[in-house]
């Protein structure tokens, strides 16, 4: 077991009573603001300087980096909060390159995805129930329970005095917008929001991310020719034309996948999945289909911008397309629609990753993996746009996110917090 700063002691309690009254404020994507006036007001509670940035959208959505958005919204609510001094602006990599102290970034996402048909739960998505020390409702896992470690960990610090000893900045970025692509944290980044490391506590197992893919997600309008039902040779179905680039789309899967040589990514056995997630067409039963749209998810694979990832999408169904009579003549045409997640890495022997890997293991006794993921995130957006090396390590596991009786368990919760602390206080020292 390695040796680490002990971690001062968590309040189970009070992390307890943080996560069920976030879990109990809707916050569905693009209605962010009570859940990030509460944060705010928690941070301030714990002796942070608090600023809560609401970006003009207009700028926003101008930005070179901007990464889409699947929900309508008016307002982009940011919540930073600060502990300790520092002068540095960016990320070097080496505080001694520029003489400045550290910033360390906490991160976590207030977003949650609809809770989908009520009738799939057994418990209420708001209702925070806790069984077998397990906390239930939508956004459990992700990401409240990560948010809920961060805000214990900052407790933590403030009660054991060490958040007034830091040699350096800890920056709490508490954010929108995720689940949807990103937009929340380009905010906070063009915002001031990067540093030398940044941890989002997004549900791993409390196991250590340092790649993940990303994805697309994009529309399919597939043309045909109608006709009457009863002389359905005259016409051309779309929907048969769709199955013809559904065909074209799993074998670009094959190849795709078949190409990644990463371990960390091959472990995975399908790391860019392309899925068609919604189907729509035609408007009477008895008439040929002379138009059909598809709505699917398509992956960005590790090294790959959202953009790069596009035009591999756009070759494998233009290749399609000429190779079919029909299409040829009639080619279907694809739109980019929604979140643009792009894939992220650090390196495996980087700081960041070790020296939080040492973190957990001296509290848990558990030495985390190193892991790559198949799904998007905003750790993208701090290593790509941010400059900031960045890691995933929190509470949950991810294969529960997004479904009915969502559940992080209050063990992993607490450890996460306490390993937080005790890395904060590592990297920070105290002066």
């Amino acid at each position: 077991m390695t040796d680490a700063p002990a971690a001062p002691a968590v309040d189970r309690e009070r992390l307890v009573e943080d996560l069920r009254a976030l879990v109990r404020i809707p916050s569905i994507t693009g209605s962010e603001e009570s859940v990030a006036a509460w944060a705010a007001g928690a941070l301030e509670e714990l002796g942070m300087r608090v600023e809560v940035v609401r970006p003009a959208l207009a700028a926003i959505k101008g930005d070179p980096a901007w990464p889409g958005e699947e929900m309508p919204r008016t307002s982009l609510p940011v919540v930073i909060g600060r502990a300790g001094s520092s002068g540095a602006t960016g990320a070097t990599g080496a505080t001694g390159a520029t003489g400045s102290r550290p910033r360390v970034i906490l991160s976590g996402h207030l977003d949650v995805v609809p809770p989908g048909d009520l009738a799939t739960w057994t418990a209420d998505p708001w209702g925070a129930e806790i069984r077998d020390g397990r906390l239930y409702g939508r956004g459990a896992c992700d990401m409240k329970g990560g948010v809920a470690s961060i805000l214990a960990a900052v407790r933590a610090l403030g009660s054991s005095g060490g958040l007034r000893r830091l040699d350096g900045e800890l920056m709490v970025v508490l954010v929108p917008s995720e689940e949807d692509g990103g937009q929340g944290t380009l905010a906070a980044i063009r915002a001031g929001a990067t540093g030398d490391r940044a941890v989002i506590t997004e549900p791993s197992n409390l196991d250590v991310v340092v790649a993940h893919a990303g994805a697309i997600t994009f529309r399919l309008t597939v043309p045909g020719r109608a006709a009457h039902a009863s002389q359905r040779r005259e016409g051309i179905s779309a929907l048969d034309k769709l199955f013809v680039l559904t065909r074209a789309l799993e074998a670009d899967e094959t190849h795709r996948n078949a190409a990644e040589t990463d371990p960390l990514m091959t472990a995975l056995g399908l790391p860019y999945p392309t899925i068609i997630g919604i189907v729509g067409g035609g408007d009477w039963a008895s008439t040929v289909l002379d138009r059909v749209t598809a709505d699917g998810r398509y992956g960005v694979r590790l090294g790959q911008s959202a953009a790069e990832a596009e035009a591999d999408l756009r070759a494998a169904i233009t290749a399609a397309c000429v190779a079919d009579d029909f299409l040829r003549e009639h080619p279907a045409t694809v739109e980019i629609t929604g979140g643009r997640f792009g894939s992220a890495r650090v390196p495996s022997d980087h700081p960041l990753p070790t020296g939080l890997a040492d973190v957990a293991e001296a509290i848990s006794g558990r030495r985390p993996a190193v892991l790559g993921e198949p799904y998007g995130a905003d750790m993208q957006m701090f290593v790509n746009v941010g400059g900031t090396p960045c890691v995933i390590f929190g509470p949950g596991d991810v294969r529960v996110a997004h479904s009915a009786d969502e559940f992080v368990p209050l063990d992993e919760v607490e450890t996460c917090a306490r390993v937080l602390a005790a890395w904060v206080l590592r990297e920070l020292g105290t002066a």
